[in-house]
C-alpha cells in the first residue's frame, strides 16, 4: 500500500502579515498531483488542517476544494484535529464525509476505532489520535496523571487492544499528533508543553508499522518506523533550513516500509541576514537574496535612520527586523527583552522571585504552584479556543 503522509497545513496563516492563501492553494494543486502522478493508495493528514479554531472564510474554502478532489480522485483520506483546530469543528458530518473516503478523527474516545483500508495483501488499519490535551481528556482515558505520556500511553494501549483481535495479518498505521522526544522544533509550533514534560519518548507508539505524526514543522525521521512529515511552508524564519517535503510510504505484506521524500513547491525562499546595515547594503554576496523573504538583524551599536526603508530598497521583500545592538551582556542599555530571549515561563517566574526577595529564590513547594499555575494558563488557553 502506497501512502502519502502530510501534516500541519495551517491553512489560514500568514507569514508576518504576508498572506500565503496562494502558495496554499498551491500547495494543495500538488498534492493532488502527487496523489495521481504516485498512484497513491491512502492520504494521511496528522493534524493541524487549519491554523486557528475558527479559520478564515478562504481557508475552508481551500479545504473543500481539496477534500473534493480528493474523494474524486477515488483516493481515501484519514485525517485527525491538531492543537490549532477546533476539533468539534472539523468534526462536523464526519459520518457523511467519511461516506467519500474522507475519514476525519476529531473524538479521542473513537481512537481505537480504525479506518479499515484493504489493499492485495489484506487490511491496513488506520487508527486515528486526534491532539489529545491531557487535562481535558484524562477521564475519557482513566489516567491518573494529567500529561502526555500519560494519556497518549492509554490511548495507544487501546489501539494495540483492538490490532489484537484482528488477523495477524493486519498491518497498523497511527497518525498521531504530538511532540516526540527526538524531533527538532521550530518557532512557529504552539507550546503544548503540560505538567513540565516537553516530550513523549518514541516508545508509547510500539507494536504498529508506522506511526504518521504531526505537530512539529520540520520532516524528521525519529525512528525508522516513526515520522514527522512537517509543515509543507515555512511559517517562521527558524525555518530557514528546512527542506519541505511530504513522506510517501511504501507498506508491504510484511509491514515493512520504504521511504521517500516527496518535495513541496517553495514559493519564495527564507534568508536571515545578521550585521551592520551598512555591511548589509554594500555587501554583494547577499545578490542572491534579493527576492527572498527577509528578516534582517541589525548589530549596530546605534540604531540607524529609516533602516526598513533602506533595507527594503535592496530586500523588497523584506518581513521582519530585529534590533539586537552589539553589546557586552553586563552593559546597562542590554534590553530586558534580549535578557529574556531563550528563557521559558517558569524560569523568568523564578528569577522574579528571587529579585523582589533580594535573592533568595524558590523552594520545591513554590515551583511546583508556579508550574501548576502555568499550566492551568495553558489548558484554560485552550478551553477558549476549542469553545470559541
Amino acid at each position: 500500500m502506497r501512502i502519502l503522509h502530510t501534516s500541519d497545513w495551517h491553512l489560514g496563516r500568514s507569514l508576518h502579515r504576508v498572506s500565503l492563501r496562494e502558495a496554499q492553494a498551491a500547495y494543495l494543486d500538488h498534492l493532488v498531483a502527487t496523489v495521481r502522478e504516485y498512484a497513491v493508495d491512502v492520504v494521511l493528514v496528522a493534524g493541524d488542517v487549519y491554523d486557528r479554531a475558527v479559520p478564515p472564510l478562504f481557508a475552508v474554502e481551500l479545504f473543500d476544494d481539496a477534500l473534493h478532489r480528493l474523494a474524486a480522485a477515488g483516493v481515501p483520506t484519514v485525517m485527525i484535529s491538531g492543537n490549532h483546530d477546533s476539533a468539534r469543528r472539523l468534526g462536523v458530518g464526519a459520518g457523511l464525509i467519511g461516506q467519500a473516503g474522507i475519514h476525519l478523527r476529531t473524538d479521542p474516545a473513537r481512537c481505537a476505532t480504525p479506518v479499515l483500508i484493504p489493499d492485495a495483501h489484506g487490511d491496513v488499519a488506520f487508527y486515528g489520535l486526534p491532539y489529545l490535551e491531557p487535562a481535558l481528556v484524562k477521564d475519557v482515558f482513566k489516567t491518573e496523571r494529567a500529561g502526555h505520556e500519560a494519556v497518549l500511553t492509554a490511548a495507544m494501549d487501546r489501539v494495540r487492544a483492538d490490532l489484537a483481535e484482528r488477523p495477524d495479518a493486519t498491518r497498523s498505521v497511527v497518525l498521531a499528533h504530538a511532540f516526540v522526544a527526538g524531533g527538532e522544533p521550530s518557532d512557529s509550533e504552539r507550546d503544548i508543553t503540560v505538567g513540565g514534560v516537553a516530550a513523549v519518548p518514541a516508545g508509547v507508539f510500539g507494536g504498529v508499522d508506522y506511526v504518521a505524526l504531526g505537530h512539529l514543522h520540520g520532516c524528521q525521521t525519529v525512528a525508522e518506523r516513526v515520522r514527522y512529515s512537517g509543515s509543507p511552508l515555512a511559517y517562521s524564519f527558524s525555518e530557514v533550513h528546512h527542506r519541505k517535503t511530504m513522506w510517501l510510504i511504501d507498506l508491504d505484506a510484511t509491514g515493512a516500509i520504504a521511504a521517500e521524500r516527496i518535495d513541496c513547491p517553495v514559493p519564495r525562499p527564507l534568508a536571515r541576514l545578521r550585521g551592520r546595515l551598512d555591511a548589509l547594503l554594500d555587501d554583494p554576496a547577499l545578490d542572491r537574496h534579493a527576492h527572498s523573504w527577509i528578516e534582517a538583524t541589525l548589530t549596530d551599536p546605534v540604531r540607524p535612520a529609516e533602516p526598513m526603508a533602506r533595507l527594503v530598497e535592496r530586500f523588497p521583500h523584506t518581513l521582519s527586523l530585529v534590533l539586537e545592538p552589539d553589546r557586552a551582556p553586563d552593559d546597562p542599555h542590554t534590553s530586558y527583552a534580549e535578557r529574556l530571549r531563550g528563557r521559558d515561563d517558569q524560569s523568568i517566574a523564578e528569577d522574579f522571585v528571587a529579585h523582589v526577595r533580594g535573592g533568595y529564590g524558590t523552594d520545591e513547594q513554590e515551583r511546583t504552584v508556579l508550574r501548576s499555575a502555568f499550566d492551568h494558563v495553558r489548558v484554560d488557553d485552550t478551553v477558549r479556543e476549542v469553545n470559541r
